[in-house]
């Protein structure tokens, strides 16, 4: 929330730590659906909402519409078997534009950007999904891979060398 605030978090994290300094990533927060996509041999085989945290939605034919994300990874010894998570969202620009247009059409109108993702990931029509302006944003993986980047940062990048917005 401010100065001291953060310098007593980071003072809290290196006593519990016991070191003497900590390399953070700060990242913007998105408030989207998070969700989890499973690759195997680097090809996405499913996708699920978080759900309760235990059991998730299986949202895949919705989510394969999604342009932002690859359907095919580079064959590499960390796509082999792989869990990407991130958040589908739509844009506050796509929103205000298409609740203009459910305005215009005399239909209604969604209430935030969240819900309007959230209701286009869960269509039985993955052809109605496939109009819809969804965009997903990784930012972390389920099970590190054996041989993981050290830092966040470095997971992060190779995240978008396989292709995936972050």
């Amino acid at each position: 929330f401010d100065e001291e605030a953060l310098r007593a978090f980071d003072k809290r994290v290196r006593e519990a730590l016991a070191a003497d300094s900590v390399e953070y990533s700060v990242e913007p927060k998105f408030d989207g659906l998070a969700v989890r996509l499973s690759y195997r041999v680097g090809l996405f085989v499913q996708g699920a909402t978080r759900g309760d945290g235990e059991r998730g939605e299986d949202v895949t034919p919705n989510l394969r519409t999604v342009r932002s994300i690859p359907l095919r990874l580079p064959r590499a010894a960390d796509t082999a078997e792989l869990e990407v998570r991130g958040e589908v969202l739509i844009t506050r620009r796509e929103f205000a534009a298409r609740n203009a247009r459910q305005r215009g059409a005399g239909e209604k109108e969604y209430v935030n950007p969240r819900n309007a993702a959230a209701g286009s990931l869960r269509q039985l029509d993955s052809r109605i999904s496939a109009r819809r302006p969804l965009r997903f944003f990784a930012y972390g993986v389920g099970v590190l891979p054996a041989g993981a980047n050290a830092t966040h940062s470095a997971l992060l990048d190779r995240l978008a060398e396989l292709g995936f917005p972050v």
